[in-house]
Parts: C-alpha cells; structure tokens; sequence
C-alpha cells in the first residue's frame, strides 16, 4: 500500500500544535495489560502519545513511515522512535504488550496491520485504536471553527476522514473488544494555538494548493473577532473514540 504522506511537510506545526492525550487514556490501557514492559505504538506522529505511554510502560517503540515525523518527535529515555510502515514494524514477534494507534489508523492498509499486530503481540496483547473527531469549543468561537470545517475546507478532507468522523467505527475489528470509558483531550488555548491547530490538517493542505493562503486567514480573522484578547485562553475539547480489545 502506497503511504499517504499528507504531514511531513508541517511536520514542526504537528510537534508544536497537535494536541496531547489525557493521562487517563494511559492508565486505561495500562490497567488492561497483563504486562507493562513493552508498547508498540504505531504511526506515532511526533510522539504525543508515545511519551506518555512510557511513564506506564518499561519500554515503547515508536513507529511511523515518515522520516520527517519522527525527525521531530519528543526524545524520552524510554521511547525509541523508528521509521517504519505500519504493516512492518520491524519487531520480534510476540514482543509486545500493548499496540497503540493514536489518529492515524485511517490511513493504514487494515488488514496487513492487523496481521502484523498479531505477529507481534504477546499472547493476550491488547490492541487500541484512538481517534478524535471534530473539536468542541465555547458557544463564541465554535460556530466559526465548525463553518471553516464543513464549508470552507469540507471538500478537501481525504475520504479516509470520514472514518475519523465515525469514531472507526465502520472498521472490521476482528478482536474480543471492550467498551471503553468515556474519555477527551481538553486543553486550555489561545487564540494562536488553535490556528495553528487547525492549519496542521490535512484539508487544508488541499485547500491551500487550490485557493492559497486567504481561506485559511479569513478564517483566522473571524476567528480573532469572536475570540476576545488573544491572549485569553479558552476550553477546547477533543472527544476520544477507541477501539480496544485483546488478540
């Protein structure tokens, strides 16, 4: 399967504006594990999750298929970043405790993955697949992100968003899977934080080849009107949708 590389080039607006996950999420996973030694996670990005996973696990090996990503994901003495594809990670097989993949199951080749999960896991190993959809904000300022993400930018999302949009749940999950706990990314922004949020998705990358730069600041500008002093911080939230289960 061809990789399709829609973040390499912002790769540093995807280490400095992506947000983190709740700590909850670890300890969720963590708490499912019969082990805590060893954590593949998978199209790691920049490492949001891979860090956290290593204050739970002995070791995590971090994994994605862009060089650039993993070029400027955050070190940890526990975290052992690789460039690798999804369906080969380059693991031992039965060497893992845990599989993670956090936002990016979407754009993988499902059915060679899961092979290669299975390949790789313990027996019993748990395997999560994490996503967040559309962000939630105050009743200021969400209207504006909501019009840009549908109206402005809608026609440029790669068909494999939708499954974003759907919390993978039309995905074939051929595991014992359990019902996780409601969990969300919540984070405290300004104004900056968010536009440079936004300007790391992949529509707009579209968006911008299509039409230039003036989509993307007009909505920067509407988006400063409603929010007041730009240094006020506002609750953005990211609600998390998972599919987990033992192999």
């Amino acid at each position: 399967m061809t990789f399709k590389d829609h973040f390499s080039t912002k790769s540093s607006d995807y280490a400095a504006y992506r947000p983190t996950y709740p700590h909850a999420l670890v300890d969720y996973l963590a708490g499912l594990c019969r082990q805590t030694e060893v954590v593949l996670d998978v199209g790691c990005g920049t490492g949001q999750l891979s860090v956290l996973l290593a204050e739970r696990f002995s070791r995590v090996i971090a994994t994605d298929a862009s060089a650039q990503q993993i070029g400027k994901a955050e070190a940890h003495e526990r975290v052992e970043y690789r460039v690798a594809p999804a369906e080969h990670s380059g693991l031992p097989a039965r060497s893992a405790d845990l599989i993670t993949v956090a936002q990016a199951a979407h754009w993988f080749d499902l059915n060679a993955f899961y092979e290669e999960a299975r390949r790789v896991g313990k027996p019993g190993a748990v395997l999560a697949l994490v996503t967040y959809g559309v962000i939630q904000a105050d009743p200021e300022i969400n209207p504006v992100i909501q019009h840009f993400y549908e109206n402005v930018v809608g026609a440029y999302w790669p068909p494999e968003r939708r499954h974003v949009e759907e919390g993978y749940r039309s995905f074939a999950f051929p595991f014992e899977e359990w019902d996780a706990p409601p969990l969300a990314i919540e984070v405290q922004w300004r104004a900056s934080d968010l536009i440079g949020y936004v300007d790391t998705w992949s529509a707009v990358r579209g968006l911008e080849k299509a039409q230039g730069r003036e989509p993307l600041e007009q909505f920067q500008r509407e988006l400063l009107t409603q929010w007041g002093e730009a240094q006020r911080r506002r609750t953005v939230r990211f609600p998390l949708s998972l599919r987990v289960g033992r192999m």
